[in-house]
């Protein structure tokens, strides 16, 4: 029998970390050996003025194996203390009863568009059923992008609510977001259960339906707008980027069709100026803790992103078992979940699964200090969002007063004003208070403050996913997302809030090791993109940069190589992938290395505009069919798509020069020619298998997926002139 009075959660260390941590010496012996063996061969060059040869390459590959030789010593950080945690919910129910803090729920959407209103409702109505007391829980929903349509869809959600929270309480529904649910259960086979369902599925069709008629025609009807006096907040004056502060109550102390109380649930789009900056989603969920603290003032804050539906019931419980415990939660500022996503093909075509960020990085980081707050799926103590530091008292408080709403004009004008763009003018919002401002990936740098503070975070990576979200189904997506995150990341490596010197002798070394993994995606693809270029353009031209098969210099090279591709595929096996998968995580890596960090840094570097890119979450058909068939799309001309393809094509001319020049050697001079070359062709193999996709893109495929004629010319006319000049260098 377990036992009532024990601690709210376990701490397990991973298995196997003393094997690899005898594999990682070893490996790190060897990087030694290379940059040895790198040293001496520039001790040994001639002059400069008679560099010849390899030896002009030799400084820039010794510069390029320092770089990811250190980029790979800070991935190990993330594996040598692997932390699972384990919660115990029913002790947390024997011990607190009802006497649970308040629980706020912010959801964020920006642009009905690419956001579009029955996905934003659909993770709405997915927290507001929670299994938790439903006068300790309110829903928020920040609406930066100001539009009627996704208020429409809220106050339609609001009278769906009626009808969908108490079927899921009844038989216990998981997920419980509608679209997600219908989609995937099969018909109960209770009959009372088949007439309930029938029932709940007409109501949710006819919602579905009504929100979709109206965001089809783009706007909401006049006989639509008189069924709720909010609409009044909407005139001819009013876009998305220019309008007052709008603050609906749609929800409060309203029951359901069996007499139970609802959750409060409201919507909130802070004010808009063209003439001031609005801080991204930074801005919106400072606005929302101003605003959530005037009507529920929750102890615990869940932030979520509009496409990260719950797939779990007991996730707000769960958290609480971290926060709540009589030992060790005081320490806890965040809970962290990981982001799982619901439409991935069963090889993942674009790695899009983050699976070892989510399986093997953040589990890494659970044992040295806490994960990153990486912005949705985190649940949050209010007071330290507020600037509270453990040096102030480590109590969690969370016996906070919920206040009763006032529904008056000047109440709910006193509520709007907090959600005014003047309102943080000469404040600490921003910068002590709430979340940081001055980066696109705010909600890194805010974690990274709150560890800097003393405070721990836990990585939570239960058995049933908690959230489930929407990945990126073309490649031009997936590139642009992570250009941005690179981005971000890159500007806190150079701010004030670097962990270089903002963390240093604030958290774990581990911990800042572990951040700088992050925050080098960037400056990481220079030595990446001269280890996909150089190598492969002297193979043509038949200059050997690696040492011979024969010498004993072969042996680092090519235990590293091969040690570091058997561990990397083991762990993408144990993390639950596939063969095909790993594989196609690799062609993402590099394409990722070459192209979106590329650019990220040139930005960066350049001082380009930074802005902040909303992925879209909408999908054509056709598009949609190809994914399911795990057809990499190519479709879209872009910087970014067009330097991945000129780089392979790069690769594939310098493979066939190859094969072409060795065949036409004598047998003898051929057996040398490969001792001498045989890392080069090994690499440059490699990098023309990872690039099968693309050339069936190029020269094969007809469909709308292939990759645009222009992207061709220019891809091969580029790669046919790198390769001419290399060739005669």
């Amino acid at each position: 029998m377990e036992d009532k009075n024990g601690p709210l959660f376990e701490t397990q260390r991973g298995n196997g970390t003393k094997i690899h941590r005898v594999f990682a010496t070893t490996v790190l012996v060897s990087i030694l050996l290379v940059w040895v063996y790198r040293a001496t061969q520039l001790l040994l060059l001639p002059p400069l003025a008679t560099v010849y040869g390899s030896q002009r390459w030799s400084v820039g590959m010794f510069v390029a194996e320092i770089c990811l030789g250190v980029y790979w010593i800070l991935t190990q950080s993330v594996r040598w203390n692997p932390t699972y945690r384990r919660t115990f919910k029913q002790r947390l129910s024997q011990r607190y009863g009802n006497m649970l803090p308040g629980v706020d729920v912010f959801v964020c959407t920006a642009d009905p568009v690419i956001e579009p209103p029955m996905m934003v409702i659909n993770t709405v109505l997915s927290v507001l059923a929670y299994d938790y007391p439903s006068e300790k829980l309110a829903v928020y929903l920040s609406d930066d992008g100001g539009s009627e349509l996704t208020f429409y869809a809220l106050t339609q959600a609001a009278v769906f609510s009626k009808h969908w929270l108490p079927y899921c309480r009844k038989y216990k529904i998981e997920p419980q977001s509608p679209i997600a649910y219908f989609k995937s259960a099969s018909q109960p086979s209770n009959e009372k259960h088949i007439q309930d369902f029938i029932i709940i599925q007409k109501l949710f069709e006819d919602l579905k339906n009504q929100i979709e008629h109206v965001t089809k025609i783009g706007k909401v009807p006049e006989e639509l707008r008189v069924e709720h006096e909010g609409f009044m907040e909407w005139d001819s004056f009013t876009s998305p980027k220019d309008h007052d502060a709008i603050v609906q109550i749609l929800l409060n102390d309203n029951e359901d069709i069996e007499g139970h109380r609802l959750p409060k649930l409201v919507y909130m789009a802070r004010e808009k100026r063209p003439t001031h900056f609005h801080n991204f989603k930074a801005g919106a969920l400072n606005a929302l803790i101003r605003v959530s603290s005037m009507i529920s003032n929750g102890a615990i804050i869940l932030t979520v992103d509009c496409d990260m539906y719950s797939n779990c019931r007991d996730t707000v419980r769960d958290a609480l078992c971290f926060f709540m415990d009589e030992e060790k939660g005081h320490e806890i500022a965040f809970v962290q979940y990981p982001q799982s996503f619901v439409n991935l093909t069963k090889n993942e075509v674009y790695g899009g699964s983050l699976r070892i960020i989510r399986e093997v990085d953040f589990h890494g980081f659970d044992g040295m200090g806490g994960p990153l707050y990486v912005g949705t799926n985190c649940f949050h103590r209010r007071d330290i969002l507020a600037g509270k530091s453990i040096n102030d008292g480590s109590k969690f408080d969370w016996e906070m007063v919920n206040h009763h709403i006032d529904s008056t004009e000047n109440a709910i004008d006193k509520i709007k004003s907090l959600a005014t763009c003047t309102f943080e003018t000469n404040t600490e919002w921003g910068k002590e208070i709430g979340l940081k401002y001055g980066c696109p990936v705010e909600d890194v740098i805010t974690g990274l403050s709150i560890h800097c503070r003393g405070y721990k975070s836990v990585f939570y990576n239960p058995k049933r996913d908690a959230f489930f979200g929407v990945a990126a189904t073309t490649l031009d997506q997936t590139l642009v997302q992570h250009k941005r995150w690179s981005e971000g990341d890159l500007l806190i490596l150079i701010s004030k809030y670097s962990p270089v010197w903002y963390g240093l002798g604030k958290i774990h070394p581990a911990q800042l090791m572990g951040y700088l993994i992050y925050c080098l995606w960037s400056p990481s693809s220079l030595p990446t993109l001269y280890y996909t270029i150089i190598p492969s353009v002297c193979l043509l031209s038949g200059v050997s940069l690696f040492p011979s098969v024969t010498s004993g210099w072969f042996l680092p090279f090519a235990y590293i190589m091969i040690c570091i591709s058997i561990f990397d595929f083991l762990e993408f096996i144990k993390s639950g992938g596939t063969t095909k998968g790993w594989w196609n995580d690799r062609r993402i890596w590099m394409y990722k290395r070459t192209s979106s960090y590329l650019f990220a840094f040139l930005d960066t570097v350049l001082g380009s505009d930074l802005s902040f890119v909303i992925s879209s979450k909408v999908t054509d058909n056709d598009v949609q069919q190809r994914y399911n068939k795990e057809m990499m799309e190519f479709g879209v001309s872009s910087p970014l798509s067009t330097t991945v393809t000129t780089l392979s094509t790069i690769n594939l001319f310098c493979f066939i020069g190859f094969v072409i020049k060795s065949a036409l050697m004598e047998s003898k001079t051929r057996i040398v020619y490969y001792e001498e070359l045989a890392i080069q062709a090994v690499l440059c193999v490699a990098l023309v298998m990872l690039n099968l996709p693309i050339y069936s893109a190029l020269f094969f495929r007809k469909d709308k997926g292939k990759i645009p004629s222009s992207v061709t010319v220019k891809s091969v006319s580029v790669a046919l002139f790198i390769c001419t000049v290399f060739s005669f260098l």
